[in-house]
């Protein structure tokens, strides 16, 4: 809060995508603005002119921020005295490269949902981009936000389990455990059921790449080859609804995979074990405020967000009392408080925090993840991940 009193304002954020009715949108503005570390004065809501704007005059936005496609956006923003500082980006996955490359020669920080890209050679541009501009560039990992997987990842870097030996992630859902696409399609379900614009593999542009970076980022490790199974758990479908894979971490830790859309009964499973050489951490996101730690030969420990022995930096990013629930609304809220607090430091010109949120690097690594799972399914061989 100090910082922000130095700052002397919220920082001004432009939102490109995400409408009225959007979940995500929802999702992302209320955590920008949850700690008052932003505020969303300006946007585009649709691909539609006309609609965008009415849809941000319809979210209370100044109708003359309220904008019709991206370049207006950002030509009168860069007129004004009191611009945008940071744009958070939730469309299509087909435009998130070109709408991000546009925000970093801008000059913005970018706030960016999943998957940062259609592939790595994408990827590696925005990380280029990220860099050439000295800029700041988030990725909407929400899951690796939440206190208790934060605290995984401080255990394990740490070493209180040990060296890593085994990891076990899994993303279970059954958004495609029918057959939608033989129903009437919406215009999102559009876009989402074509391969050319949801991505390289549909599975894994939607929760895969959440699943690897929540791995990658509590054993803290990039994944170094891997053995994939890519495919459909329904018959006839296009899209890749369905991978599982082993992993070789860096350091040699080993892995397994498995992600899916087409999992009847499913709602958002997901869960985390790392297995170390003296214990265990498990993590569901079904009980998302819990962290059990197994020693060996030791009764196991249940972790709560709230504990009065956490440290305070994994403390502060819980917002109730223990046995109140939060969820991802909080986490997303995480990642953007330590975006703003890391801008505004910058800015000020005082020490920058070293705040562990999804960056452009983390992306670029998921993408040449994501190709690699294909290359393997392709070659039936063991594949090196693409480094850069």
């Amino acid at each position: 809060m100090a910082l922000r009193e130095r700052f002397g304002r919220p920082l001004r954020l432009g939102v490109v995508g995400g409408g009225p009715d959007s979940w995500i949108g929802r999702m992302h503005r209320g955590a920008a603005e949850m700690d008052g570390w932003f505020r969303v004065v300006a946007g585009v809501f649709s691909s539609d002119p006309a609609r965008s704007r009415a849809a941000g005059i319809a979210l209370g936005l100044d109708p003359s921020r309220s904008y019709g496609d991206m370049a207006a956006m950002l030509d009168a923003e860069r007129r004004r005295d009191d611009a945008i500082d940071a744009v958070a980006i939730m469309t299509p996955n087909d435009t998130h490269h070109a709408y991000a490359a546009a925000a970093l020669d801008a000059g913005l920080d970018v706030i960016c949902d999943k998957p940062v890209t259609h592939d790595f050679a994408q990827a590696r541009d925005l990380v280029e981009r990220t860099r050439k501009h000295g800029r700041i560039f988030a990725i909407a990992h929400g899951y690796s936000a939440y206190p208790m997987t934060r605290h995984a990842r401080q255990l394990v870097l740490e070493d209180a389990i040990g060296p890593v030996r085994l990891v076990q992630v899994e993303y279970l859902q059954n958004s495609l455990a029918t057959r939608v696409e033989d129903g009437p399609l919406t215009s999102r379900l559009g876009w989402v059921l074509d391969p050319q614009r949801s991505g390289q593999a549909l599975v894994m542009s939607a929760i895969g790449c959440h699943a690897q970076h929540l791995a990658s980022f509590v054993c803290g490790a990039r994944i170094a080859r891997v053995a994939a199974d890519v495919g459909t758990l329904r018959p006839g479908r296009k899209v890749i609804d369905h991978v599982s894979a082993l992993l070789e971490f860096d350091g040699g830790a080993r892995g397994t995979f498995t992600v899916t859309q087409a999992a009847a009964g499913g709602e958002n499973d997901i869960r985390l074990r790392v297995y170390g050489e003296k214990g265990q951490l498990d993590w569901s996101h079904r009980e998302s405020s819990y962290l059990r730690l197994a020693m060996q030969g030791e009764p196991v420990r249940t972790i709560g967000r709230g504990d009065p022995f956490l440290p305070p930096e994994i403390a502060g990013l819980g917002r109730t009392p223990r046995g109140h629930p939060e969820g991802l609304r909080e986490a997303f809220g995480n990642l953007y408080a330590e975006v703003a607090q890391e801008r505004m430091a910058r800015e000020l010109g005082e020490p920058v925090p070293e705040f562990p949120y999804p960056r452009i690097e983390d992306g670029a690594h998921t993408m040449a993840f994501i190709e690699a799972c294909l290359a393997s399914q392709a070659s039936g061989r063991w594949v090196e991940v693409a480094r850069g």
